[in-house]
């Protein structure tokens, strides 16, 4: 399993952007160039105050430095609460390099629908869209115009950018946009909370979506993660050790219980820090980030929240 590069950072930017999103923009430390990254893609952010976070880049593709966007939770653990009130020009931050899970698919056409902090991925990818002049449309739900971010640059979009706001009686419940009525050669892709997602998904089967073509990111899983089931057995490639991982355990917790070094971040099955390689055995895949393909490979794992339905898992340590 390759490693995540921790950087240095610093933020030279900070504003608000709409009601209740502050946007960041971070520049390297060193000076040295921050590596590239796709549409798509986020980062781990390490909080001085305790914990990682994970934020979509907003930053245009071609940009010298990152930009990500903190939406005020409300029931904030510290992250977002921090971010917004404690964290200053010129501070110091130690992230991840990009990692891209949710990448842009190819398609003739191609549907973006983003809820409220949800548009920060999807912006990027409609941006990539649009210098390609590509088929596309992005639909960004909102509750009242005061929330808008990046104004501007979705100005720029013109008319394949439309906003919708349910406190003036717009909503994916109240209206359907006519481009969900044409599946055909379409990629449908999306980002929200998960009223707004699964509300999305049922609409898109209705109107005859296959699920191949429905790509996402959800804000937080479906459901906690599911462990308990039977116990099973893990090897180490390199070294041959074994472990049995037990009813109520994870494989990324017996695995720092013994000591073998892993990467973990949002210990959630979201971000796809720990997927690891399976060399043998059948994983049983409980996370939020391996496409379906991926998953019927059967030749890699997310570490924090999958199991396994044969009795060893063989992993590439």
């Amino acid at each position: 399993m390759m490693k995540s590069t921790h950087l240095a950072v610093t933020v030279i930017a900070k504003q608000l952007n709409g009601a209740g999103n502050v946007s960041l923009t971070l520049g390297s430390t060193s000076g040295q160039p921050l590596p590239h990254f796709t549409p798509g893609a986020h980062i781990d952010v390490h909080l001085p105050i305790g914990g990682i976070r994970q934020y979509s880049l907003c930053s245009p593709a071609h940009a010298a430095h990152y930009e990500i966007c903190i939406r005020l939770d409300p029931a904030s653990k510290g992250g977002s609460q921090w971010m917004h009130h404690q964290l200053h020009i010129g501070d110091e931050l130690t992230i991840s390099a990009p990692r891209n899970h949710f990448p842009l698919p190819h398609a003739p056409r191609t549907l973006l629908f983003a809820a409220g902090i949800g548009l920060t991925p999807l912006l990027v990818m409609a941006e990539a869209l649009a210098v390609q002049e590509a088929d596309f449309v992005l639909h960004l739900y909102l509750k009242r115009q005061d929330e808008l971010a990046f104004a501007t640059r979705l100005a720029l979009l013109g008319d394949r950018a439309v906003i919708h706001y349910s406190a003036e009686g717009d909503s994916l419940r109240t209206h359907h946009p006519a481009e969900l009525g044409s599946p055909e050669n379409g990629a449908l892709v999306a980002c929200g909370p998960a009223g707004f997602m699964s509300h999305l998904q049922s609409l898109a089967l209705e109107y005859g979506w296959r699920s191949e073509q429905m790509h996402s990111e959800r804000f937080k899983p479906e459901s906690a993660p599911r462990l308990p089931g039977d116990s099973f057995d893990i090897e180490i490639a390199s070294s041959g050790a074994r472990f049995t991982v037990g009813l109520a355990q994870s494989i990324a917790e017996v695995l720092e219980n013994a000591g073998v070094e892993i990467e973990l971040s949002c210990e959630q099955g979201m971000c796809g820090a720990c997927i690891t390689g399976v060399l043998s055995g059948v994983p049983d895949h409980r996370d939020e980030v391996l496409s379906q393909k991926e998953r019927a490979a059967n030749d890699c794992i997310v570490l924090c929240c999958s199991r396994a339905h044969s009795s060893v898992l063989v992993l590439d340590l």
